[in-house]
Formats: structure tokens, sequence, C-alpha cells
């Protein structure tokens, strides 16, 4: 081979693995922080940041959800009329507590249930019981109950188990606590309880696979309440193995880095023989 055309091999070679360099870095990246459809990041937080605080600047870093939000089948009068189409969901944990900040726009602040037909604006959380198995979304089922965190604006925060539509029972003593922020005709919650639970059907967190959540809102002004709320799909809480963690990471790169390396090796093998 002559020294003209194998300089031109050499730089054919070395143009080819300098795209694939900028391939992996361009496409890297965004494999790794690509998220499965319906997942809800877990971010870790110190709790001397105070997530608990909705205003609180812990939860500048952590990763938003849009959740699109529809009308719940159900008898209720009027039920396909609700107002919520779309919530903001963020998720943090500490060493001990999971986090839930949402978000949603609503132009009044509905907290005053004095008159007969006066309505507040409400939230709600379900996850199920046996985290391994994905129940029911309307209330979960006799064989896969549910956890239900219910806030509303009246000052009311309850935990409740349910097995089906109309089961719901409340917990002697709620671990769920809340704290509210109402601002420029906007609802934040954040909702926390310990990850960890050993009481009777009561989930726990603490588990090494996903686990399903699903969001409920009421707009109180118009009327709903009850089966009248907009409802979610399942989400759900990445805290088995999966593409958040760092180990899938540290495989994409080093799928990318041997692919880098082995068409290198043959193109190098390629200008030798020639």
């Amino acid at each position: 081979m002559s020294e003209r055309g194998g300089t031109r091999t050499a730089a054919t070679a070395a143009t080819v693995i300098i795209c694939l360099v900028l391939l992996a870095a361009s496409v890297g990246p965004a494999m790794v922080s690509a998220r499965p459809a319906n997942q809800i990041p877990v971010e870790s937080v110190s709790a001397d940041a105070q997530p608990q605080d909705p205003t609180s600047e812990a939860w500048d870093t952590v990763p938003a959800v849009g959740v699109p939000m529809a009308s719940a089948p159900s008898s209720v009068p009027n039920a396909s009329e609700t107002s919520v189409e779309s919530i903001r969901v963020q998720s943090a944990r500490t060493e001990e507590r999971l986090y839930l900040r949402l978000s949603w726009g609503d132009g009044t602040a509905d907290r005053n249930v004095s008159g007969a037909r006066r309505f507040a604006d409400a939230l709600a959380v379900q996850v199920p019981v046996n985290t391994s198995a994905r129940p029911p979304i309307s209330m979960g089922s006799e064989r896969n109950l549910v956890n239900v965190w219910y806030w509303s604006a009246d000052g009311k925060t309850e935990e409740l188990l349910a097995g089906g539509p109309g089961t719901t029972t409340k917990f002697e003593e709620s671990a769920v606590e809340t704290e509210t922020a109402y601002d420029d005709g906007r609802w934040t919650v954040v909702m926390s309880r310990e990850l960890e639970s050993s009481a009777e059907n009561r989930t726990s967190f603490a588990v090494e696979n996903n686990v399903d959540v699903a969001f409920a809102v009421w707009n109180g002004s118009e009327m709903e309440r009850s089966g009248r709320k907009s409802v979610s799909e399942w989400y759900h809480f990445p805290f088995g193995p999966g593409p958040q963690g760092p180990p899938y990471e540290s495989i994409l790169w080093t799928i990318a880095g041997l692919a880098i390396v082995g068409v290198a090796l043959v193109t190098v093998k390629a200008v030798q023989k020639n």
C-alpha cells in the first residue's frame, strides 16, 4: 500500500472513531436520563433541607412529572364534569421518610364547607398494601387492598384502608403528615410518611420493587365530591432495580465504551492489512 493511501485510510479510521465518540457522548446521557412511562423519580434529599415545607428550596432540584387527570367513571350526577386536567408531582426521600409534593391549578381555595352546597378542595394518593402486585385502580379489591392518603382544604388529613369502592375505613392514627400552600391560583401540598412500616395493612416503602401510585383531586367550587373527581392512571416509584439507579448508567456506558473499542480495533486491523 502506498504511503498516501495509508495516510488516507488512517485518517478515515480516525474520523470514524471520533464520530463514534461524539455519538456516545450525545446519545449516552439521553439514554441515561430517559425515564420509563408513568414513573415518578424519587430524589434523595437532606432532612435538614425541610422537604416537608411546600416552598422549601429542597424541591428545586427534584424532577417533576406532569400527570394527566381525567374524570373518574362514576354513577354520581355530572361525574364527567371535572375541572382539574393535570397535576405536577415530585417525590423525594430522606433516610427515614418519603415525601410527595403535589401541585395543581385552582382559581379558588375552597376551605369553607359550612354551607349545604359547599365542598372543600381535596387530594388523595393511593398505594397498594401489597406492593408486589397491582390492584384495581378504583380503590383496590378484597384480595389486594390499598392505602389512601386523603387531604382536604378544611384541614382534614386521613389515612384510609380500602378493598374496593365504598369500603374505606380509617386507621386509628394517621402516619401521614401534610403541609400546604396556596398562592397565585395554585395549591401545593406536601405529604410524607416513614418509609418503613410494620403495621398491619399499611404500605411499606422499604422494598426492592417498584411501588404503584395513583392520584385524585376534587375542586370544591365546581361541586366536585365523592365519585365526582379527577383521577390519574397508575404511576410508580422506582424503588426496584431499573433505569433510575447507577447500575443502569454503568451498563450503558460500559456497552458504549466496548462498542467504541471494538470498532477501533477492527478499523486498525483493516488499516494494517492494507
